[in-house]
């Protein structure tokens, strides 16, 4: 869970904003994210996070703006770092060399950080908010704030997946940058680059399907395309202020998956990343009917 992308799609419609150019305004005190499991603190910041259920009408509303619900996003993925096909094939998994990678990695961090911590599915410990604010075609898969859990759910039939296997964001709004960090400018390269560290310093990256174990699977790497903004619901995770954060960078490793068919099937990500302070094991019995 890491950090963030996409310019400010509301300008004006919170105190807590910014500008359509790139100058970030104030944002409450940060958090950094770090999806696939854990939070981890760093001086001021917490890096592992996702959210989803903040007033059906206004997050929708910010979405579909965005283009990213039904359809996700028309963003174009040009700054993805893998263009070559995994070794072995996986299937089931949408390659990475498709553009939806990119667009959806910054469409899931959207989703998640505007769901309010009471019902935040990546605090979640049984699946009861696995649903929440769920939209089109494209079911997201939460992680966590980088602690092990056990998660039962069911989804509708013919529902593509995609989810974090380690993920990253960095920026305005999770402790990196002004405002969450005052008078430190938000240089997108800069956080660019702490967030493919982040993602390549994993020394485990595993992830199975039904007991399959995904080959390559750090192939399957994929960041937002360009700077975004991300909207923070009243009661937020960690008491972050409600509003609308900008710019945030993610990047992270990522899994598309086809629609599964019907029957009860078990998704395993294992993730140890020393420097993080990260070694946790997520499973999902996902129920499809």
């Amino acid at each position: 869970m890491e950090r963030k992308r996409f310019v400010p799609w509301v300008n004006g419609l919170n105190s807590v904003s910014t500008k359509s150019n790139q100058t970030n305004h104030y944002k409450p005190r940060a958090l950094r994210i770090k999806h696939t499991a854990t939070i981890m603190k760093q001086p001021s910041t917490l890096r592992t996070f996702s959210f989803c259920n903040m007033a059906a009408g206004s997050v929708l509303l910010g979405l579909l703006s965005l283009g990213i619900v039904g359809n996700h996003a028309q963003a174009s993925d040009k700054t993805q770092p893998n263009q070559l096909a995994p070794k072995k094939p996986n299937p089931g998994i949408i390659p990475i060399q498709s553009q939806r990678y990119g667009e959806l990695v910054t469409a899931w961090w959207q989703w998640a950080l505007s769901i309010p911590e009471t019902q935040n599915p990546l605090l979640d410990t049984t699946g009861a908010y696995a649903g929440l604010n769920q939209h089109g075609s494209i079911w997201f898969l939460a992680g966590t704030f980088g602690n092990s859990a056990e998660r039962t759910f069911t989804i509708p039939q013919g529902m593509t997946l995609f989810m974090p296997v380690h993920n990253w964001i960095f920026g305005a709004g999770v402790f990196d940058c002004d405002p969450t960090v005052p008078g430190v400018t938000c240089d997108v390269p800069t956080l660019r680059d702490k967030a493919a560290a982040a993602t390549t310093g994993a020394e485990v990256v595993e992830a199975s399907i039904d007991g399959v174990p995904v080959a390559d699977i750090r192939s399957y790497r994929a960041l937002s395309p360009e700077p975004f903004s991300i909207m923070f619901p009243p009661d937020a995770v960690f008491g972050i202020p409600a509003g609308i954060y900008y710019p945030q960078v993610a990047d992270g490793y990522w899994l598309m998956l086809t629609p599964l068919p019907k029957g009860t099937h078990t998704i395993r990500v294992h993730v140890v990343n020393t420097a993080a302070g990260i070694d946790m094991t997520l499973i999902d019995h996902v129920n499809v009917r």
